[in-house]
Parts: C-alpha cells; sequence; structure tokens
C-alpha cells in the first residue's frame, strides 16, 4: 500500500469535529483474582487526535478502551485515560499537557502530528512540541515510561517534507528512549471495509486493528513497568 493511498483516509482529519473532552476508558476486569480499585491503578495516559478520540464511535469503541481491555485480560493493574480531542496538533497536545499531569502517568502514549502533517506544518516545531510534551511529563513523573505512535505526512507535500516528517517519530523515540509504534493506522489507512462512510475515520472493526498494532508494542512497556514478565 503506497503512503499516498494510507492518506487518502486522513485527507480531512484536522477539519474533524468532537466533543473536545478527556474521555476515561471503562474498566472491564478479567484481570482474575484480587484487583487494586480501578482509581488506585498506575494511569496509562492517551493524548491524541480524533484517532485517540474513537470519532463517530462510542468511547468503548475506541481503540483506549480496547487497549483497557487487553490489559485487563493480560492480568496488569493499570487503568487508561483517553485524552483524544479531534483536530489536535501537536501544539495543542503541548497547551494542554500540564492540565493532564495533575495526575501523573505511569505511561504516556503519545498519538500527535497528523494534524500537523494535514495543515503542512513545520516537522521541526513538531520534533519540538513532542519533545516539550515528553520533558514535561518526566518532570511529573521520573519513572515514566513513553510511547511514541507513528505518523506519515500527505504526499502532496512533497518528498523533502514527508521525508522529514516520517523521520521525526523514530528519532524522537530514540532520542528520548521511547518505544515506538512504527504506523499507528498499519493494515486501516486507505481500507474501506475500516473506515467509516467519511472515508476517514476508522470504524469499530478498524479500531481493533489499532488496538492490536498498539498493544504489539504497549505490553512490553507495561510489563517492563510492573516488573511483570
Amino acid at each position: 500500500m503506497t503512503r499516498k493511498i494510507l492518506w487518502l483516509s486522513l485527507g480531512v482529519l484536522a477539519t474533524a469535529c468532537g466533543d473536545g473532552s478527556d474521555r476515561r476508558a471503562s474498566q472491564r476486569g478479567g484481570s482474575g483474582g484480587a484487583a487494586l480499585p480501578a482509581a488506585e491503578r498506575p494511569v496509562v495516559l492517551f493524548i491524541g487526535t480524533s484517532l485517540t478520540a474513537g470519532y463517530g464511535l462510542e468511547v468503548e469503541q475506541a481503540y483506549p478502551a480496547l487497549v483497557q481491555e487487553k490489559i485487563d485480560r493480560a492480568g496488569l493493574e493499570f487503568r487508561v485515560v483517553n485524552a483524544g480531542v479531534s483536530g489536535e496538533t501537536s501544539a495543542g497536545g503541548l497547551r494542554r499537557i500540564d492540565w493532564l499531569l495533575r495526575e501523573p502517568p505511569a505511561v504516556l502514549v503519545v498519538e500527535l502530528g497528523a494534524n500537523d502533517g494535514l495543515r503542512g506544518l513545520d516537522p521541526e516545531a513538531m520534533r519540538q512540541n513532542l519533545r516539550e510534551i515528553i520533558t514535561r511529563t518526566k518532570e511529573a513523573n521520573p519513572e515514566v515510561r513513553v510511547v511514541i505512535a507513528g505518523m506519515e505526512a500527505p504526499p502532496n507535500m512533497g518528498q523533502r517534507y514527508t521525508e522529514a516528517f516520517r523521520a521525526v517519530f523514530p528519532e524522537l523515540a530514540q532520542e528520548q528512549r521511547a518505544a515506538l509504534i512504527p504506523f499507528l493506522l498499519d493494515g486501516v489507512a486507505g481500507r474501506r471495509r475500516y473506515n467509516q462512510v467519511d472515508g476517514i475515520h476508522p470504524t469499530a472493526d478498524g479500531h481493533e486493528i489499532i488496538a492490536d498494532n498498539v498493544w504489539d508494542v504497549l505490553e512490553r512497556v507495561l510489563r517492563t513497568t510492573a516488573g511483570v514478565y
């Protein structure tokens, strides 16, 4: 699948509307045995765009809630907080991060950058915004573990831009010693059956695939954080 096709499903992501509220994934139980009350569990904070917010779906259908179910089935005592907002940019995420850090997370998952690419914003400015989000989170909790979700820029921005944009995510992950999800929408973008009628936002089935993409990386991070192997 070419990157051009992948970005057909993201063409107007920056203009999508959402309620702008932080969403918390529900606890599903299933970890077995005695478990910490939900409110006492370490937080896995997802900060992101409409992809994380679950635009057009019920909150329990969005991938962060599906990840919570995977966490519970694995017997790992973490609590997912969904802080996705439709139309969010890296600069918007930076403006919100201090408020979100009122409860410092044990794990931060950063899904930002798609709207920067769609708007043709400077990749270096995006890099700095993402770096500052991670820096402030580490200041709030020096032990935090970070996961970065990679994205792609639209090809109409030109090869130099798309290459510079693409490089930000793996380079920042290496710099910050963060785990990397190579491409959040792998297997979903550009595939009609996994996107809503607008051709832009993933369906519930699409979010199932995204949750698998995230879990492939996040599970190892959570087990390391919990000291469970």
